[in-house]
């Protein structure tokens, strides 16, 4: 914890779990007792905080980190006005998982043909620069994606009618596809040793074109009217312009693709491994979830937006997925509801260092040391992924203990990475 921190704060750890920032502004409520915040979040934070129309506070998650414009981890509530950074550009980004009547003993032991078979039945990573022959799109739609696609496409064409700019690119092509980064496909076993699938995406360069294109509007936006901003990535669309209108428009439909980028995996998921194991169902457990977006929410009294960049709403009774690193822990939780935080909690571990700095610092054999046991790459690639390049996962729950409940721990043996 940085000095600043400590030199502003009021801590009410003992009573509600959470630190309370004094800004001269908005305040900042953080549940990151007993994990890393550093200044660059914190600065990006307080910057937002300034904003004349932040609802009651800005909140902060345990696996809180600086980010692109605005600061992964942190729920923020507003009247009247939107940011699209503060959504960021992987817009819809979320989790899915859903529970097996497999049993670990019902698993190969060597799970590389697991492997081989997930990677051979969802497009993944990217080559060609995003061009023709990108390995991670789809060169023949499914008919599965094809149907999926001709239900999203006239939102798709209403938007781009109005913002040419936001179609040049694949689109349909993407869907039901991974993506790079830190998305993935993972096997688990619960602690009760059933088999878990489960997969973290959203809606790939689609989204990436909507957020980029409408953040850099906003920005013109605010030049044209010569508003002053704490940094110009905090450019916002008012309510009632045309600008939100679209704005609104496009995020909900990139949304709604992300959801259903999930879903398709999923399918091609079950059905590829469902010829390497004995036969199987699916429980009632399911659960599909975003941790960048928007959403219509009342909070105290009051409608608001609240958009959670890095954060999953966890209302009361609310499932949730809150994934560990390649190699630890991910929880299966239930929401408690908690108003302070906005109905929300982490969306992960959260990194503890740049993607840059993490291969500098670790070796290939560090990471095959780190992810031992477990089916997945072990390669230069990959390295910026490895877990000690993230929080502690058991720290970050401990910190949200007053957010959710854990209903399932869940613990990888297979991971497939773009």
């Amino acid at each position: 914890m940085n000095t600043s921190m400590l030199e502003t704060m009021t801590t009410d750890s003992t009573r509600t779990g959470h630190v309370t920032l004094e800004t001269g502004a908005a305040p900042i409520k953080a549940w990151t007792v007993g994990v890393p915040f550093e200044a660059e979040a914190e600065a990006q934070l307080r910057r937002v905080a300034q904003l004349p129309f932040i609802h009651k506070w800005v909140a902060v998650m345990p696996d809180v980190h600086a980010g692109i414009g605005a600061t992964v981890g942190s729920v923020i509530a507003t009247t009247k006005a939107i940011i699209p950074a503060a959504v960021g550009v992987d817009i819809g980004c979320g989790m899915m998982a859903v529970r097996t009547t497999l049993a670990a003993s019902d698993l190969p032991d060597n799970l590389h043909t697991v492997r081989t078979a997930i990677e051979a039945a969802v497009p993944h990573g990217r080559t060609d620069h995003g061009g023709a022959n990108d390995r991670g799109a789809w060169h023949d739609l499914p008919a599965s994606v094809g149907s999926a696609w001709a239900e999203l496409e006239p939102g798709f064409t209403e938007l781009t009618a109005k913002h040419r700019h936001v179609a040049h690119g694949a689109t349909a092509r993407q869907l039901g596809t991974l993506g790079t980064g830190n998305h993935f496909i993972e096997v688990c076993l619960d602690e009760s040793d059933r088999v878990w699938f489960m997969l973290h995406s959203g809606s790939r360069g689609v989204g990436n074109r909507i957020g980029s294109y409408f953040i850099e509007l906003a920005k013109k936006d605010m030049r044209t009217w010569q508003i002053n901003l704490p940094d110009a990535d905090l450019a916002y669309l008012p309510e009632g312009t045309d600008h939100f209108r679209d704005y609104w428009q496009a995020v909900s439909w990139a949304q709604s693709f992300a959801a259903k980028n999930r879903e398709l995996m999923m399918q091609a998921v079950v059905a590829a491994v469902a010829n390497e194991l004995p036969p199987f169902e699916l429980t009632d457990m399911a659960v599909n979830c975003h941790h960048n977006y928007v959403a219509r929410e009342k909070h105290f009294g009051a409608n608001v937006m609240v958009t959670r960049k890095g954060a999953v709403k966890a209302g009361f009774g609310d499932l949730g997925i809150i994934p560990g690193s390649m190699g630890a822990k991910s929880f299966i939780v239930r929401g408690k509801g908690n108003e302070e935080s906005f109905s929300s909690c982490s969306h992960g571990a959260g990194r503890k260092m740049s993607r840059t700095k993490a291969k500098k610092l670790f070796t290939v054999k560090d990471h095959e040391e780190a992810t031992r046991g477990i089916e997945c790459r072990k390669d230069a690639e990959v390295i910026d992924e490895t877990p000690a390049a993230y929080k502690s996962i058991d720290d970050v729950m401990k910190a949200q203990a007053e957010l959710v409940d854990v209903v399932h721990t869940l613990r990888q043996v297979v991971c497939v990475k773009g």
